[in-house]
């Protein structure tokens, strides 16, 4: 079992940034593939960027790159998503996923992850 806790979301302003977290906790945190997601209301949970393990490579959404920066410390077990020039659109609960590698997966679906965290909200004012 994997236990994961998101914080850092927040109310900022157009333009503004955020950092969210995202603790780790019940497994050895390098095996896992790890992403985040999110889902505005009425619409399905999105992808957002995911680093495949501890040594691979790291994939955006085409609505984040070069706006979000995904990264992990695996001494603390925890995953991060800076997230800078944020846009009302960016409003979201945001969610962190975690699962087992497995290369016939494709981790940006959010159907191939088995572990979730309980979110964090996100809102953007214009």
């Amino acid at each position: 079992q994997v236990q994961l806790v998101e914080s850092g979301g927040g109310l900022v302003q157009a333009g503004g940034s955020l950092r969210l977290s995202c603790a780790a906790s019940g497994r050895t945190f390098s095996d896992y593939v790890m992403g985040w997601f999110r889902q505005a209301p009425g619409k399905e949970r999105e992808f957002v960027t995911v680093k495949t393990w501890s040594g691979g490579n790291t994939y955006y959404s085409d609505s984040v790159k070069d706006r979000f920066t995904l990264s992990r410390d695996n001494a603390k077990n925890t995953l991060y998503l800076q997230m800078n020039n944020l846009k009302p659109e960016d409003t979201a609960v945001y969610y962190c996923a975690a699962e087992i590698w497995d290369s016939r997966r494709d981790y940006t679906r959010a159907y191939n992850y088995g572990y979730w965290g309980q979110g964090t909200q996100v809102t953007v004012s214009s």
